[in-house]
């Protein structure tokens, strides 16, 4: 036998490495990587679908087994491992990987914690509602087929979708040299979008980011930052920060606890848990003494707790630093594109899918109006018909056969071969009058529906109106609430904006727990009541301190040790009167043994002029003071700076900011006064130790300060029994700086010691609270003018266990006992002082 001769062909291995790289590449690219920009699927993710539908598994149908729709999948349309097919199903009903499934899985089908979903063998499966709205109509010509694998069925090379699937659900794939990394969104915002699209195709993306604002994740989280998603909605590129949402709680010990109950999109919330465990051991993350996961059917939740001493804000962010409950997710906003990848921008991806659903509409309107003619051409008959019944029936019986009567009836009648047939096959129950009408009835709808598909396809604007309701019925169905919160970086936008600058309350109390409250929660009382239950505090806490603010004012916090701190009023936490609040070190970064004892309040902090012109004076228990520029406290930081250095044994207690022409009086424990001028301090640097203002006992401690540059006001003075007076400030002469003072009230065992002392004005008023957390506001006017010698008059009845907390001034008062009257600040653009002027216990 003759052999075949061989041909070789000589063929440079560049040109056809390349060739043939190419071509696998753009199959990988084409076939299996990325996502088709109009329905949002990968040809696996589509074929799992289709294949679903075609064995009628919906929503409303009963379970099957998932190897049977893997089966399936695989012999008619997948050429692929079965793998590849389930874990593409797998993947459709997870709740934690697409924002809204589209598969309803029953059994094992993994974990969040990246545990693998039981055997195919072993699951079962069937299409969910929303489901319905991709595959809707594509049995009515809406989308090209294509011949499966070996040419015996056909397959949609894409679905008609109603949802807008690419950017509800997102997607990922590496393909080629090329990814994508598409976020979820939520389905009302994007369908908003595009609604706003189709009224102004014109519109631009930052109209349509006012929006769609961000992606949305299944499993929540707080979006951190928003450059970031700007970017890639304008570009198709960015970056988006998402972080785990957390709260602080206590342990039935007292020991602080953080508390995750949401963590970032795709996170293995199992191996970040031992990550974390494991960096606490390396010594990277110190405070973290137990970690669990009691997560459960109801919900996500893992639990640090902390040491007693450890501060919660600083470990939560160790943990953002050094593990994946914060995460940067890239996006990447590659799809194909009429069968190529394109880079896409936000208003690119809702074009594309307008434009298809423009053309589903279009291909389904024009089968619709075929079908609607068709089936009205053979009413159409059945009326001729009926109308010559009895001519129609002696030329059938007459008829040899079906042919001859076909013929027959297309001739006498004018009749089409469609109609002819048709009436041939028309059974005698038709012919009763009731059915009689009935045809004429769908023959009449008939022609209603041709006039309006008619309309449809000839008019654009039609069209578009039907695609927007028919949206709007979709977010009417599937709609729902955003999970994922969108927290703004500090950089990114302007506060204050956000918030009312409005008069509020803040309290802290001797825990340190501190909020702030609505000014107009408190009434004015007369003197003598009882007071209000002002916060609910443990037996042992009490209320240590009160003050009021502006919402857009700075507020400079002292501590007991001698440091400054940093607060905006509207990043204190809101608290309703009788709400305990937050603890001070979940909003300041303070050391174990640190309290904040004093504030002030600062309308304009960036005010150069102001800065250079106003001083800080700083008092301690110990009788010493010490002056300093505020410009040395103008640079904000989150840790804090020295303020005074103290001596061992004593502790910072009051601050006022002043403009080097006040008066001081300080007042001590024992009921004792003095006061001098205060050129007598020399301004010094913030780590100076400062000098002697007065000369105290060693049983003594000084419980007030007080700066004024107006001698018509008078001091009042309050005892730790609910005893006060108010005396002239000319009763006090002046001394020179480090004296013992003179008397200011005459203590007893009935008055107590001496807590506090104000400069006050008949206009203002003054609200005291015990330790119990009682408070009561009453007006100065009420209080009568004594000598500085006399014990004063009953404030507030306290009872045997109780006492004086603290005492502030509200400046200004109210016009009367039910509506408070805000102090008008425009005098002054920068309020040397709070309008709630505190001292401590």
């Amino acid at each position: 036998m003759e052999e075949t001769p061989v041909r070789i062909i000589d063929v440079n291995i560049e040109n056809e490495m390349k060739s043939s790289y190419i071509d696998y590449s753009m199959s990988v690219i084409v076939s299996r990587a990325l996502p088709d920009v109009r329905d949002g699927l990968k040809p696996v993710q589509r074929r799992v679908l289709f294949g679903m539908n075609e064995l009628g598994l919906h929503a409303t149908k009963t379970h099957k087994k998932a190897a049977r729709i893997v089966g399936e999948v695989l012999g008619k349309y997948h050429p692929h491992g079965d793998s590849s097919v389930y874990l593409a199903m797998v993947r459709m009903a997870q709740t934690w990987s697409l924002r809204y499934p589209l598969i309803d899985g029953q059994g094992n089908f993994g974990s969040i914690d990246d545990d693998a979903p039981a055997a195919m063998r072993y699951t079962e499966a069937r299409l969910r509602k929303i489901s319905d709205a991709l595959l809707m109509d594509i049995d009515k010509e809406t989308v090209d087929f294509q011949p499966n694998f070996d040419e015996s069925l056909m397959e949609p090379k894409v679905l008609p979708t109603r949802i807008p699937n690419l950017l509800i659900n997102g997607t990922t794939g590496i393909a080629v040299g090329m990814a994508t990394n598409m976020p979820p969104h939520n389905l009302s915002d994007s369908i908003d979008a595009i609604c706003a699209y189709i009224d102004n195709p014109q519109i631009d993306i930052e109209e349509l980011i006012k929006i769609i604002k961000a992606p949305d994740f299944p499993t929540g989280g707080i979006i951190y930052g928003y450059e970031g998603i700007k970017q890639a909605y304008k570009t198709g590129k960015g970056r988006v920060i998402i972080r785990g949402k957390y709260h602080f709680e206590e342990s039935h010990g007292g020991k602080p606890q953080i508390i995750f109950t949401e963590i970032p999109y795709m996170v293995n919330k199992a191996a970040e848990i031992q990550k974390i465990a494991d960096l606490v051991n390396d010594g990277k993350i110190d405070g973290i003494v137990h970690a669990n996961d009691e997560s459960d059917r109801n919900g996500l939740r893992v639990v640090f707790t902390l040491r007693r001493d450890a501060n919660p804000t600083v470990i939560v962010n160790k943990i953002f630093k050094y593990s994946q409950f914060q995460l940067s997710l890239p996006v990447n906003n590659i799809a194909l594109v009429n069968g190529r990848p394109k880079l896409l921008n936000l208003q690119e991806l809702i074009h594309h899918f307008v434009n298809h659903r423009m053309d589903v509409v279009l291909r389904r309107s024009k089968f619709e109006l075929d079908k609607a003619q068709k089936q009205a051409h053979i009413l159409q008959g059945y009326l001729i018909a009926l109308d010559h019944i009895d001519e129609i029936v002696d030329l059938i019986k007459k008829s040899e056969t079906p042919d001859i009567a076909k013929q027959g009836l297309m001739t006498n009648f004018g009749l089409s071969e469609i109609q002819a047939f048709e009436i041939l096959q028309l059974r005698l129950q038709r012919l009763t009058g009731l059915e009689r009408n009935k045809i004429k009835e769908e023959y009449e709808e008939l022609m209603k529906l041709i006039e309006y598909l008619s309309q449809v396809l000839a008019d654009e604007k039609l069209r578009y109106k039907i695609i927007k309701d028919e949206l709007l019925e979709i977010k009417e169905k599937y709609g729902d609430e955003r999970k994922t919160e969108i927290q703004y970086a500090s950089s990114e936008f302007n506060p204050e904006d956000f918030y009312a600058n409005d008069e509020v309350i803040i309290t802290i109390s001797n825990l340190g727990y501190i909020k702030r409250t609505k000014l107009d929660e408190y009434k004015v009382q007369n003197r003598g009541g009882i007071g209000l239950k002002g916060v609910a505090t443990r037996e042992e806490d009490f209320i240590r301190y009160i003050y009021v603010a502006s919402m857009h004012n700075t507020l400079l916090f002292f501590s007991n040790k001698g440091k400054c701190y940093w607060l905006k009023a509207y990043e204190i936490p809101e608290g309703a009167r009788n709400v305990k609040g937050r603890h001070i070190n979940n909003v300041l970064q303070l050391d174990a043994d640190e309290k904040i004892v004093a504030y002030l309040n600062v309308k304009n902090i960036g005010d150069q002029e102001f800065l250079n012109t106003h001083y800080i004076v700083l008092a301690t228990k110990k009788g010493i003071i010490k002056k300093t520029s505020l410009s040395n406290f103008a640079n904000p930081r989150k840790a804090g700076i020295i303020a005074l250095t103290i001596n061992e044994g004593d502790d910072l207690f009051a601050a006022k900011l002043t403009t080097d022409n006040s008066q001081i009086i300080l007042a001590s424990n024992n009921g004792k006064a003095v006061r001098f001028l205060e050129d007598q301090i020399r301004p010094t640097g913030r780590t100076s130790m400062g000098v002697r203002a007065m000369n105290l006992s060693e049983d003594d401690r000084v419980v007030g300060l007080v700066c004024i540059t107006e001698t018509n006001r008078h001091l009042l003075v309050v005892s730790e029994n609910g005893y006060g007076k108010r005396s002239e400030i000319e009763e006090y002469r002046i001394t020179k700086r480090g004296s013992k003072g003179v008397k200011t009230l005459n203590i007893t065992d009935k008055t107590g010691k001496l807590v506090s002392i104000k400069d006050v004005s008949d206009e203002d008023d003054l609200m005291i609270m015990t330790q119990k957390g009682y408070v009561i506001r009453i007006t100065v006017a009420n209080i009568k003018v004594s000598g500085r010698a006399t014990q004063g008059v009953k404030l507030i009845n306290i009872k045997d266990d109780d006492a004086i907390a603290s005492v502030a001034r509200i400046k200004g008062g109210a016009k009367n006992e039910e509506n408070l009257e805000n102090t008008d600040n425009s005098e002054n653009e920068n309020e040397q002082t709070n309008q709630f002027d505190n001292e401590n216990e």
